[in-house]
């Protein structure tokens, strides 16, 4: 029987690597780890890309369904935003998104953030539309 490796056993990100940022000390809080907002707005950028994609054009955010925070982020790790396509309704786009980290000193990375996000296409005068089959 073959042993297993540790990279065997160790979680791993569910999804598309779709945005990779290495945030600096301006994306701070007054404690000194990256701010809550900062990783949400970096959340709904990766997102709205799927979304857009999708949807073949504008899309509106209609809703953060859940945002789990786990761990905080430390200035200087390489923070990467993992997204994956959950639902696709008439109007709607429901995304999953997971941001890991990896410290530079650290050779393991780590789960920081869990979410899903909604969107909703949208029409160039800012009305619902259908999504395209």
């Amino acid at each position: 029987m073959k042993a297993r490796s540790k990279e065997d056993c160790a979680p791993s990100p569910d999804g598309e690597l779709t945005l990779r940022l290495i945030p600096t000390r301006g994306d701070a809080n007054v404690h000194g780890d990256i701010s809550g907002g900062w990783v949400v707005s970096q959340m709904d950028h990766a997102a709205e890309t799927v979304a857009s994609r999708v949807a073949h054009g504008r899309i509106a955010n209609v809703a953060l369904e859940s945002v789990v925070f786990m761990s905080p982020i430390r200035i200087g790790a390489a923070v990467c935003f993992y997204t994956r396509l959950l639902e696709i309704g008439s109007s709607s786009i429901r995304i999953a998104i997971e941001v890991w980290t990896q410290n530079p000193a650290e050779d393991e990375r780590r789960k920081v953030v869990d979410a899903v996000f909604v969107y909703v296409a949208i029409d160039d005068a800012g009305r619902i539309r259908r999504v395209p089959k």
